[in-house]
């Protein structure tokens, strides 16, 4: 067993707190919240059952990803109208233009912070 496979597995929890499997390796019945999401279910308030993990070789630190049971979760919510108008109000934000005020389309870029047709304008003004 490499040493950083043995830093990754520990299923009786004593060093992390939670049991710890390496990467790709937890035992069924666990799932990710991105998991959990693709079978339509949700955590619904359970605590975290488990942890995988991996260590990153440049940084040094380990990559951990949150295990939940799939036996404790609950089925997700239905949208309402009320969040899809929400939802619709939110997405016309991020694709309106702050500076020309015009539903571009898509969502603006948050490191410009204004759409192309305008950085282009800004662009031109500065050479």
């Amino acid at each position: 067993m490499s040493a950083a496979w043995g830093k990754c597995y520990d299923p009786t929890g004593s060093a992390y707190g939670v049991p710890t499997y390496p990467w790709k390796l937890a035992p069924d019945g666990y799932a990710t919240r991105r998991q959990l999401r693709a079978r339509g279910l949700r955590p619904g308030g359970q605590p975290v059952a488990a942890q995988v993990m991996r260590t990153n070789r440049r940084a040094g630190t380990p990559r951990v990803a949150y295990l939940y049971q799939v036996d404790r979760a609950l089925p997700v919510r239905p949208m309402t109208s009320r969040k899809w108008g929400a939802l619709a109000l939110a997405m016309l934000a991020r694709r309106t233009c702050p500076k020309c005020r015009l539903d571009v389309g898509y969502c603006i870029p948050r490191s410009h912070g204004i759409c192309g047709l305008c950085l282009a304008a800004e662009e031109q003004r500065a050479a």
